[in-house]
């Protein structure tokens, strides 16, 4: 069965950030996640980490492009940094991105770009241990310019990296948006997939808001075998604690049925 995080930054926006990991772990939640390290307060997250029982399930390398062999050494020196404190952290998973697409460069020369550039990242993951999930976003409402927009590009580049620590990280919300048929992309390519993210859409709000049936792409996710994590990164209408106690137990009680 897999197991759920909490993108801390986004289900509790503003708020204090030790409050929230003290709030997931109040009804049950026992892993978290956020987007940059380099702004945060990392001795105190560790330390309340390790008092409250908690996981660190995910963080985002430094925001560097892939798709531009220019910033390719920028990029590795941004892993490596990362890389050191996800060692640190004993945090399993980082997150990337690949960038704007670059106007007038053939798609295809930024493909092989991004191939390149995981290439000479997996060496590094593949010595710490640690997993690089590569995230398609959508273009359509959030991220206008970025490049890879794709779950099946996406799914040919970890294919053409051929690195067991170079996944993809599968955001169904995204990918609602720009392509569907969640189930049948999820399961063809599980093997692909080392972390999800999941949002209600249309919103960006909780799961149970919208359109996409999460009971039954959890189902299907969960009869894959797959044992990761899914991290919960929506931006909450209601109460965070309600809204996420809701969703949570909600979840587990269908998928016990």
């Amino acid at each position: 069965m897999f197991k759920i995080s909490i993108s801390l930054e986004a289900v509790f926006t503003g708020r204090d950030f030790i409050k929230s990991m003290e709030a997931i772990k109040s009804i049950g939640i026992n892993a978290f996640e956020f987007w940059s390290w380099w702004d945060k307060d990392l001795v105190r997250i560790q330390a309340a980490k390790e008092s409250l029982g908690l996981d660190l399930a995910a963080f985002a390398t430094r925001f560097i492009s892939l798709a531009d062999p220019a910033q390719r050494s920028a990029y590795i020196a941004g892993l490596r940094e990362s890389i050191a404190v996800a060692r640190r952290m004993n945090c399993p998973t980082l997150i990337s991105q690949v960038g704007n697409e670059l106007p007038g460069v053939p798609r295809a020369v930024q493909h092989q770009s991004i191939v390149e550039g995981l290439k000479q990242a997996a060496l590094y993951c593949e010595e710490a241990g640690i997993t690089l999930v590569v995230e398609p976003l959508n273009t359509v409402v959030d991220h206008p310019g970025y490049y890879l927009y794709s779950s099946d590009e996406a799914f040919r580049i970890i294919d053409e990296v051929g690195s067991p620590y170079v996944r993809v990280l599968y955001d169904i919300y995204h990918q609602q948006i720009m392509e569907g048929n969640l189930i049948a992309r999820i399961q063809k390519n599980i093997d692909k997939i080392g972390h999800f993210h999941a949002a209600g859409n249309p919103g960006r709000h909780e799961l149970y808001i919208g359109e996409i049936n999460y009971i039954d792409v959890f189902r299907a996710i969960a009869e894959t075998g797959y044992s990761k994590y899914v991290g919960f990164e929506y931006f909450p209408l209601g109460d965070p604690l309600q809204g996420l106690w809701r969703t949570v137990h909600g979840i587990q009680a269908a998928l016990q049925r």
